[in-house]
């Protein structure tokens, strides 16, 4: 496996070979409040995750509307040891629909103040150990934000900062009014959401766009990328997808192939595509499955070959590379 050479492994308590992504925790999404049985699936979950190695937790302010925060923070409360055991990661600048307007995106600086308070206070913290802009939103102000990440750095309530779901120009814009470093980039990557391998190498072909190069951009500035959606939704490693196209059919049979040969887990095959990328892409996997927490972690007994890695993408793709 490639060695982490990010800044980020300097925020990782134990150098995290993935993350855990905590949208599932907290319940539904709606006002309710959280119930003993969240709390207790949510403690059964933080444990699988750290027993496998996982100690980098991933949040939003959003998920499960504030809830997966909050029962996380009951986690912490009634045991606070393990404060010094994980990192935790959290974002904000998404706002759903209200009385002011529609869903939208929030980059002002005083909306990020307000996010950063209320998920300390729900996860019941004194410092996240990143801050992620959620989505990119086209009204900021790169100054602005500047001032706000200065402030929560200054003040020990904002150790590192970060984005998802950005470009490369749009990080590049941004950085250039921040003194603080931006260490990750979230986006989709995964063997059912192509577009990031694929725009390196089909730029200018058939009516292709050219490359973003964010992928490119964020390994030459030392900017972690993590991955959201990294599993497919099961898609490779268990979900029915007898009504599926039959590319993807083939790529599950692919991967239910190597996962013997290589006596693992086909969610650690799944993984292992990803984090064989020379960019070291950490996977922040999603499922509240003990069992599946601890096929997941997997992934670190296995090192894909350069032939199985393009094997897995030709197939997913559906058709050979130009």
């Amino acid at each position: 496996m490639n060695s982490n050479k990010y800044p980020l492994s300097r925020v990782i308590k134990n150098n995290s070979s993935l993350a855990f992504g905590c949208m599932g925790l907290g319940g539904s999404w709606d006002k309710n409040s959280i119930t003993a049985t969240e709390i207790k699936k949510a403690h059964a979950v933080v444990d699988a995750a750290i027993d496998s190695n996982i100690t980098l937790f991933d949040h939003a302010d959003i998920y499960t509307l504030g809830k997966a925060e909050q029962v996380f923070g009951e986690v912490l409360k009634a045991r606070p040891e393990l404060r010094d055991l994980i990192s935790i990661q959290s974002k904000c600048a998404i706002r759903f629909e209200d009385d002011l307007g529609p869903k939208r995106y929030d980059s002002s600086s005083e909306w990020i103040y307000k996010s950063v308070e209320n998920s300390l206070s729900r996860l019941k913290i004194e410092q996240l150990d990143i801050l992620m802009l959620h989505r990119p939103d086209p009204l900021m102000e790169p100054e602005l934000i500047a001032q706000a990440f200065d402030t929560l750095y200054a003040s020990g309530k904002v150790k590192n900062f970060g984005v998802s779901n950005m470009q490369h120009h749009q990080i590049s814009f941004l950085s250039s009014e921040l003194s603080q470093p931006l260490v990750v980039n979230q986006v989709e990557l995964s063997l059912s959401h192509l577009a990031w391998i694929e725009e390196g190498v089909t730029s200018g072909n058939a009516g292709e766009p050219y490359t973003t190069g964010t992928i490119e951009y964020c390994r030459q500035n030392k900017i972690q990328l993590q991955s959201w959606g990294c599993l497919s939704q099961g898609l490779f490693s268990g979900r029915d997808i007898s009504k599926e196209p039959l590319h993807i059919q083939k790529t599950a049979e692919l991967v239910k192939r190597l996962a013997a040969q290589y006596q693992v887990s086909k969610e650690a095959v799944v993984l292992s595509w990803l984090k064989r990328h020379p960019a070291n892409i950490q996977p922040v996997i999603g499922t509240t499955s003990i069992e599946r927490i601890k096929a997941c972690a997997e992934v670190d007994r296995i090192d894909l070959s350069r032939e199985h890695w393009y094997a897995l993408w030709v197939s997913a793709r559906g058709h050979e590379l130009p």
